[in-house]
Parts: structure tokens; C-alpha cells; sequence
């Protein structure tokens, strides 16, 4: 522990709150939020950290402040507010710099609703902001084909329009407007439109077509027929409106959903904000991590953030991670099945998609950076010391029994290297004896590498069980290569990866890039194996009657496969046609045979 500190942890109290450190030069470096802020700040000193950039901000910290509050979710709050505020060097940074647009409810008489990407404190109501332009503009063409408002930025107060200053304009002569500024509509009536307009907005589309539903029955009462027929051509366009925006069961209210997914820098969370059973905002953030941050540390944060952007109606908060702050406004969900689940599962494919889109676009625009990830992944999911840059694949392969090979395909930054690709025939070997042979190749492989001093393969891929893997690192152990290269085996369930002298396998996440690429590599050792193995067994079939004939070789059985194809197509070729491709020596012994031996 750095002596200077000493007496400033030992002052911290053991109440809720936010710590903040500072480098030398009195620059805030880390904002962190504690139930218990002295046994938080201690812990940064009193162990061995996992993290090499923890390890790194503790080595920077020069000095410690910090503010007691009176809850965990004040802490929460305050340590959010800071971030954004002075963007310290080791904290989360949310990669989201845009102007996001709202749709304004102006205050004015005859109010007009429009996009604006400016929020003016004038009274004017504001709704949003939008993560998605086409939402937004799909809800205001929504309203003014539902409800005839105006357009124009005239001043129709009611002064105004008692002087007839204005005339009426195109919107009214094709019957987007009623005429207000000519004092044919009411400002009573036009206010009725806006009750339903502000409703829509907020995600009560339900309760606007109930209304509108009691309306119409209300005019037909009256014989008011052609006006409870536009009333309800207004139901049939909202309720279509909403049958598209609905994805579970509309007794759902006021609901945000948030899960997360990541790689090695960066985490990707999805919120999602419903109403009704209406998602009114979907919006994706991407989290540069600073100190491998976990998802529990993560999810509040943002979910605080987005809460501020999107506003805080919701009373029940739809998430995978086990959020510890207490919060008393909204409780905390953690479905199992049902809609509720159904959203999560939304939720999260929302987040993996934009990874992926993310990972794509990385591939084109900086291939550097694409492997560096995988290799950054690899390396913490299967607990290496360095990158796997170069990888090798070993399979065996017998045909009952017989005609035993092996092919050793080889990965360099997480691609095919196929020049590098080699086929063993198993020499030392009799009989199908797996665990021999892959010992045997092994051997073979690393030695060859040594005596032509080649560089070896960081990591070595067996596929087999346990058995193979450890008669592969027999092989290591006798050439003295333990300790510089790692070897695993993978099982049939692929996601179960086994190191030697373990027998509990450690298990990757089906959806890892360190999966993707195992999975690679072992189908591409299978059909390079089995490829050999194939034309080795071929080439077997075709030749053993010939080579069975006495004077007459592999090479001399080769070549008149090469030249016919088939022995049946020897059989039948003229002497002449045998002794262009062996002589007439070996093709006069080939024809005595065949006599001899007709098929």
C-alpha cells in the first residue's frame, strides 16, 4: 500500500457514497460508487488484482476523495453525473456522442407538432428523444393523417384572428387543415385532437382508441353518420399502427428492458422502453470497458443514463444481470419464461446483432484490429500466456482398421495457412490404435519443426478425448517442449475444452469467436484428413490386383491408373496401348496374367 494513503483509508467511513482518485498532476483518473466506501477503496490496495489496468490505475492513484450519500442509488446516480462529466481515463465511456430528435408539442395557441433536434425551455412539451428517425417520423405521419393540424408558424391568437389577418393556404383547400387561422375551427376542438396527439406520444395508443371508439358511437347516436365515419377511419389507422408496434401482450405497462453482450473492449447494451406492449424506443449503446468491468457493474450505469435520455416512467426494469442497488422508484425483473422472457430474448438479439454488424464492419475497415480481438479473446478464454497467432489441428482417421492417417492443418492469425497443411501415414503403428498414432504424428510433427528450426505453434488443438490428448503431450514431453506449447483437446460437444492432467473441462460460450474458430479448425482437420484418406483407400482398391502380379510394382500399377482409370480398363486396352506406358516387357507379363485370369 502507498504510505501516503494510509491515513486517508483509514478515515473513510463505512457509509454509501463515491470515492474518486487523482494522478499526480490532480487529474480525476477513476469515479467508482460503494455500499461501503471504505471496504471498496481498501480492497483496491490490500489484494493482487487479476486485471493488469486495475493493477496499472493503482500504481497512478496520488491521492483519494470522496462523498457520502445517503443510498446506493444516490451513489449510483452522483458516480454517472461525474463520469459524463469529467471522463475519467479508467471509467466506462459510452461511445454515443449524437444529437438524438424530439418531437415538440409547442406552447402556443393551435399548437403545432413537429421534429426538432433543439430543446428550448418554453413551455412547449417535449417527447423523445428518438434513437430511431423512421420511429419518428412514422409517428408524425401517423398523427397528421389521424388529426388535421396545422403547419404554419402563424400567430393565431385569438386577437389575431378576430382581425381576419390571414387567409387560408393549400393545407386547407386539400384538407390537411380545418381553417383555424379563419376562426373555422375552435380552439376547444383542436385541443381535443391534442389530448389524443400527447397520449399517443407517451404509448397510450389503447386509450386513445377506446376514446375515440366511445366518440364515434356517441355521433352515431346523433346521426351524425359521415362524422363517426372518419372517427373511424382514424380507429383503423391507429389500431394498425399499433398491431405493427406491439410484440407482447399489451398488459404490459411501462416497462424498460436492458441486457447486455460483449467482446474484449467493448460492451454492447440494448434498451428497450415499452408501453402497452409497444416498444416506443429501441436504442443500442456501445461501452468502451477500462478496467474489465463486469455486466453487474455495467447494466446500471447505463440504465441510469438511459432512463435520463428516455424518461423514467417505467416501474419495472426487465434484465439477465443481477443488479445489486436497491432501487425503491422501479423493481428489478429477472424472467424465466413467458413475454417477459420473450423481451429479454429480444432484447439480447438486438445487442448481438449490433455487435456483429460491428465486428463486420471492423473486418473491412481494420483487419489489424479484427484479429487482434480474436486474439485478445482466445487467449483470455482458453487462459494463455500470449496470442495464438499460430494454431495447429490434429485428426486421425482409419477405415475399419485400416489405411490409418493423420492431417495436421495450421491457423495463422485465426486463418488457414494451407501451405503449411501436412497428411502423416501412420509408420509405427499396427492396427487401429488412436491414442499410438496421434502420439506418433505429434512426435513427428514437433521434431521435424525443431531440426529445421521453424517456429512453433503457440497453441496445439487436439481432437480426441482426454486419451489422445495425453498421449499427445507425451510426445511434447519428450521433446522438451513443455511449458512452450499449450495443448488442449476438444470433446464431441465442441464447447467442452480439456487441458492435460485436468479431467474437468472448462466450458466457452457457444456464441464465442474463440468457438467459432476451434470449430474451423476441426472441420477443416476432418476434411483434409479424410481427403488423404479417401485417395489413399482409392488408390489401395484400384491397385492391389495389379500389384498382386508378379514383376509388376507400385510405380508400374500407378501409372497404368493414371494413364486407364480403372483395371478394368487395362483389361481391356490393346498390347500396344500397355507397352507405350511400360514397355513391352512388363506388358507381356500383364497380359499373361490376365489371360490366366480372366474376370
Amino acid at each position: 500500500m502507498f504510505e501516503h494513503l494510509k491515513h486517508k483509508i483509514s478515515a473513510i467511513p463505512n457509509k454509501p457514497g463515491i470515492y474518486q482518485y487523482f494522478d499526480k498532476n490532480g487529474k480525476i483518473i477513476y469515479v467508482g460508487k460503494a455500499k461501503n466506501l471504505k471496504k471498496r477503496v481498501s480492497s483496491y490496495f490490500t489484494k493482487n488484482h487479476d486485471s493488469a489496468k486495475t493493477a496499472i490505475l493503482v500504481r497512478r492513484i496520488h491521492d483519494i476523495k470522496y462523498l457520502v450519500v445517503d443510498t446506493e442509488v444516490d451513489a449510483l446516480l452522483l458516480e454517472n453525473n461525474l463520469i459524463k462529466k469529467y471522463q475519467p481515463k479508467y471509467n466506462i465511456q459510452l461511445k454515443d456522442d449524437k444529437t438524438y430528435p424530439w418531437i415538440v408539442v409547442k406552447n402556443e395557441p393551435f399548437p403545432r407538432v413537429f421534429k426538432t433536434r433543439r430543446v428550448i425551455k418554453d413551455g412547449s412539451t417535449y417527447y423523445g428523444p428518438y434513437a430511431s428517425v423512421k420511429m419518428l417520423y412514422t409517428l408524425l405521419d401517423l398523427i397528421r393523417e389521424v388529426y388535421p393540424l396545422r403547419t404554419c408558424n402563424l400567430n393565431l391568437s385569438q386577437e389575431a384572428i378576430a382581425k381576419k389577418k390571414y387567409k387560408v393556404c393549400l393545407e386547407y383547400h386539400i384538407g390537411n387543415c380545418k381553417g383555424p387561422c379563419v376562426g373555422e375551427e375552435t380552439e376547444e376542438d383542436y385541443n381535443r385532437y391534442m389530448e389524443d396527439i400527447r397520449n399517443i406520444l407517451k404509448g397510450n395508443i389503447t386509450s386513445v382508441i377506446r376514446a375515440l371508439k366511445n366518440w364515434m358511437k356517441d355521433l352515431a347516436k346523433e346521426m351524425r353518420y359521415e362524422d363517426a365515419q372518419e372517427v373511424k377511419e382514424k380507429i383503423r389507422l391507429l389500431e394498425g399502427y399499433y398491431a405493427k408496434s406491439a410484440v407482447v401482450s399489451p398488459t404490459i405497462h411501462n416497462v424498460d428492458v436492458i441486457s447486455m453482450v460483449e467482446d474484449d473492449k467493448f460492451a454492447y447494451v440494448n434498451y428497450l422502453k415499452l408501453n402497452n406492449g409497444a416498444i416506443i424506443h429501441g436504442h443500442t449503446v456501445e461501452v468502451k470497458k477500462k478496467l474489465d468491468e463486469s455486466p453487474e457493474e455495467i447494466i446500471p450505469l447505463v440504465l441510469v443514463e438511459m432512463r435520463e435520455r428516455f424518461g423514467k416512467e417505467g416501474k419495472e426494469i426487465i434484465t439477465d444481470v443481477d443488479i445489486q442497488e436497491d432501487f425503491s422508484h422501479f423493481r428489478i425483473t429477472q424472467p424465466q419464461r413467458g413475454d417477459k422472457r420473450s423481451l429479454l430474448e429480444l432484447s439480447q438479439r438486438n445487442a448481438r446483432f449490433y455487435m456483429m454488424e460491428k465486428h463486420k464492419q471492423e473486418k473491412l475497415v481494420n483487419p489489424d484490429r479484427h484479429v487482434e480481438r480474436i486474439m485478445e479473446t482466445m487467449k483470455n478464454d482458453l487462459r494463455l500466456n500470449e496470442w495464438p497467432r499460430h494454431i495447429e489441428c490434429f485428426d486421425n482417421s482409419n477405415f475399419q482398421g485400416t489405411n490409418a492417417v493423420a492431417a495436421c492443418v495450421v491457423f495463422k492469425n485465426a486463418k488457414p495457412s494451407k501451405k503449411d497443411y501436412r497428411h502423416f501415414n501412420i509408420k509405427t503403428v499396427t492396427g487401429p490404435d488412436d491414442f499410438a498414432s496421434m502420439e506418433e504424428v505429434v512426435y513427428r510433427r514437433y521434431k521435424r519443426l525443431m531440426e529445421e528450426e521453424q517456429p512453433l505453434p503457440q497453441l496445439v488443438i487436439i481432437d480426441g478425448g482426454k486419451g489422445q490428448l495425453s498421449s499427445a503431450m507425451k510426445s511434447i514431453e519428450k521433446l522438451g517442449l513443455k511449458g512452450k506449447i499449450t495443448l488442449i483437446g476438444i470433446a464431441k460437444k465442441l464447447e467442452e475444452i480439456y487441458f492435460p492432467g485436468d479431467s474437468v473441462p472448462i466450458y466457452i460460450d457457444k456464441r464465442s469467436e474463440t468457438l467459432k474458430v476451434i470449430q474451423h479448425l476441426r472441420n477443416e482437420a476432418h476434411r483434409f484428413g479424410i481427403t488423404h484418406h479417401r485417395n489413399k483407400r482409392s488408390k489401395a482398391a484400384l491397385g492391389t490386383e495389379l500389384t498382386n502380379i508378379e514383376g509388376i510394382g507400385e510405380r508400374t500399377a500407378e501409372m497404368l491408373i493414371q494413364e486407364f482409370k480403372s483395371v478394368k480398363r487395362v483389361r481391356e486396352a490393346s498390347q500396344d496401348e500397355i507397352e507405350k506406358i511400360i514397355g513391352r516387357k512388363k506388358a507381356r507379363l500383364l497380359l499373361d496374367y490376365f489371360t490366366e485370369n480372366p474376370s
